[in-house]
């Protein structure tokens, strides 16, 4: 018979699982992980009306996507094209950014999975004799090693040519020149320190379903069991 546990902190486990999971996708799929230097586009060839000579604007690239200014044709207004740069694996700019795209992915492919299994943990609290949450926190922990593994060879591509095309001829590996870097890279970052919180919050959330008062609810017969 399936008891459904609910307890605060392993639907906080829970909960914290599948942000990390989104943030760590969102993140590897986002252009703004590096920011380039500013550059100017003649605003006379637009036909919006302008109080300048030159509007500035930031192109933006990613592992393995970019985002650049429309130049703009005729009667079509420019704006901001982001997509994939890169339509291999191959493709993608460096040797580093393609072992960084490796590591996320398994990484990310790791926390989607534990994420979905964490929302059947209600229903769930055990497979082989082993407790979910445990398991659960061990996969989040090996996920967190593969996510720190690509943060760190990230930078080391920053000397790739299509890198220095954004970031001027000063930027090497592990400095970015003139760039900067973007949301997405702080994001993975973060997504990455939860990633370590959730793999040690699991044990509270293992405790908190397995406690004595869990199994005097269980023992009376309840099926629907909900614990602060």
């Amino acid at each position: 018979m399936c008891h459904v546990i609910v307890t605060c902190r392993s639907m906080l486990w829970t909960l914290l699982s599948i942000v990390v999971a989104f943030a760590e996708l969102i993140a590897f799929m986002s252009a703004d992980w590096l920011i380039g230097k500013a550059k100017t586009r003649s605003v006379a060839e637009s036909d919006q009306p302008s109080s300048g000579p030159s509007e500035p604007y930031h192109p933006t690239l990613g592992i393995y996507a970019r985002c650049i200014r429309n130049p703009g044709v005729q009667h079509v207004p420019r704006e901001t094209l982001c997509g994939p740069y890169a339509e291999t694996f191959g493709e993608i700019a460096s040797g580093f950014w393609q072992a960084t795209a490796i590591f996320l992915a398994i990484g990310i492919f790791i926390l989607c999975t534990v994420a979905l299994v964490s929302v059947f943990t209600m229903c769930v609290q055990s497979i082989m004799k082993k407790s979910i949450f445990n398991v659960c926190g061990l996969l989040q922990g090996i996920a967190g090693l593969f996510l720190i593994l690509g943060l760190i060879l990230y930078p080391a591509g920053w000397g790739c040519q299509k890198a220095t095309a954004y970031c001027g001829h000063y930027a090497s590996a592990y400095r970015p020149g003139d760039c900067s870097l973007g949301w997405a890279f702080y994001t993975a970052v973060g997504g990455t320190v939860l990633t370590f919180i959730c793999a040690v919050f699991s044990a509270q959330a293992e405790t908190a379903t397995s406690s004595d008062k869990v199994q005097e609810e269980i023992e009376e017969g309840k099926n629907l069991i909900c614990l602060l």
